[in-house]
């Protein structure tokens, strides 16, 4: 950090606190705010800058992030201690801040090295995939994978690996409602997705996750790209080992004919996550990461942000920028959803930020929510999606997931992303084959210190080394390179297998 900088950031004129870039301690003087610190403020921490009222809001961005529990002196240490969550009319205000798109000319378009598939959809990683219709046949599907690691693939350079994605769900579920479809979704969006050349679905057979009826209802039909078994029915263990193991080796001449060419950016569909989050999230790695998906969509590409409990509080903004009051209203639906699916479990949309957050300075989610929704950029809301469903629409779009970055990733990639940028704060560690994750760090004291996991330094931004725009470029760049074959940090380190993570709605029975 620059010794000339503020210590303190102000992200608003219309703010009664500011975040601390470093430790701040008791009597350090903010002449640029003209308040003293009372106490000592951790670094991401806010302080405020002027008098705020028992029951009167905390504002940051120039949004309320919750409401004062006692009256709070100028220079105080603002958090959980003096801050809680209140309901509060917020005016969605559908398609007000809705603009055309400055998309850029057909001659100037940005483009990466690609992986064309028969059917025109495009790859950035060439993987074969061993599918589970149900936990029971995991270890299968896991034995069957193991056979190819190492040397295995040596004859194969163009295949990128044989993973298998295994879950906990698949029975004792109900046969039919909202998670059976989720779940039956989620893995027809992997079976499709272009990052397989080919893809082996694994069951039992007696589960209630009858894979005939997952062909059925997602309209998925068996051929040489798709294969499909159950132990029950191939004998057992180890004879459907041998008999995957077999259907593999089978496959891998035709995926290792795979070659990259080159192909719009476009052609891309970019996750949007983040985890571990601090209050560095909101300033520097989220908004330089709408900055580069602002970019991609200016290119003609996708970019999808997700986690519905974690826009809570920060919904009004988006519907704003919705094109249609029906766009908007989706959205809203989603967020009502959630409200009514938390009341029914005793839960509240409240029970976030996790404790790892608050420690990093985030006291609300209405304080995380507006700073994880800055990963979503300044372009407009052209589409709002169910878990798993896939995206067809181009621009900047919304998924509705839960928090939980497995499960919300997962929901992403199997309605088609491929490919991933997660933010984190803390330093969460993170993959998700069959589509490449880069991690974009937050602060440079965490970067240092996880080098080994972390892609980008969004830090600079809080050093002041680096614009948000700027880091946005270099983004948008790494982007186009991982998508070209580059490999990420979680890549080299093998994340990826484990994060397979479907959506658990429903009782477990």
């Amino acid at each position: 950090m620059s010794d000339k900088q503020p210590l303190a950031f102000r992200l608003h004129g219309a703010d009664n606190v500011v975040v601390a870039r470093a430790d701040i301690l008791p009597g350090t003087d903010l002449p640029d705010e003209g308040v003293t610190a009372a106490g000592h403020v951790p670094a991401g921490h806010k302080i405020a800058t002027a008098a705020i009222a028992a029951g009167e809001p905390v504002v940051k961005y120039a949004q309320i992030i919750g409401f004062a529990t006692a009256d709070i002196a100028p220079g105080a240490h603002v958090h959980t201690q003096n801050v809680e969550v209140r309901d509060f009319a917020r005016d969605y205000l559908f398609g007000q801040d809705a603009r055309p798109t400055p998309y850029v000319d057909d001659a100037g378009r940005a483009t990466f090295q690609g992986i064309v598939r028969a059917d025109g959809r495009v790859a950035t990683r060439n993987y074969i995939g061993v599918l589970t219709s149900v936990n029971c046949s995991a270890t299968v599907a896991r034995y069957i994978a193991d056979t190819f690691r190492g040397g295995a693939l040596g004859d194969y350079p163009n295949v990128d690996g044989v993973v298998a994605l295994t879950h906990g769900t698949g029975c004792g579920m109900a046969a039919s409602g909202e998670g059976y479809e989720a779940l039956q979704r989620t893995i027809a969006g992997y079976a499709r997705h272009p990052n397989f050349a080919a893809v082996m679905v694994v069951g039992l057979g007696c589960e209630a996750n009858q894979i005939g009826a997952l062909m059925e209802n997602e309209g998925l039909e068996m051929g040489e790209a798709l294969h499909a078994m159950t132990i029950q029915d191939t004998g057992g263990t180890a004879a459907t080992v041998r008999e995957g193991v077999a259907r593999v080796n089978e496959m891998l001449p035709a995926a290792n004919r795979a070659t990259r060419e080159t192909v719009p950016a476009s052609a891309l569909i970019l996750a949007l996550e983040c985890g571990g989050s601090d209050a560095y999230s909101g300033i520097s790695a989220n908004p330089s990461l709408g900055a580069a998906a602002d970019l991609l969509v200016r290119h003609g590409g996708t970019a999808c942000l997700a986690e519905t409990p974690e826009i809570y509080g920060a919904e009004h903004l988006l519907t704003r920028r919705a094109v249609s009051r029906a766009v908007g209203e989706k959205l809203i639906d989603k967020i009502r959803w959630w409200e009514d699916y938390t009341a029914r479990n005793k839960g509240e949309m409240n029970n976030n930020p996790s404790p790892g957050n608050k420690a990093g300075g985030l006291t609300t989610i209405l304080e995380k929510s507006l700073g994880a929704a800055a990963k979503g950029g300044t372009t407009n809301l052209v589409d709002v999606y169910g878990y798993a469903e896939p995206i067809t629409a181009r621009g900047f779009v919304f998924m509705d997931t839960p928090g939980y970055d497995p499960a919300s990733v997962t929901g992403m990639v199997a309605g088609g992303a491929n490919v991933c940028c997660f933010t984190t704060g803390r330093g969460s560690v993170f993959g998700c084959k069959p589509t490449p994750s880069l991690k974009l760090a937050t602060n440079s004291a965490m970067y240092n210190r996880m080098a080994e996991d972390m892609d980008i330094n969004c830090g600079l931004v809080v050093d002041g080394e680096a614009t948000v725009a700027e880091m946005g470029e270099k983004i948008f760049d790494k982007i186009l390179r991982t998508a070209s074959g580059e490999q990420t940090k979680s890549e080299a380190l093998g994340f990826g297998d484990d994060e397979f993570v479907p959506w658990t709605v429903g009782a477990v029975m």
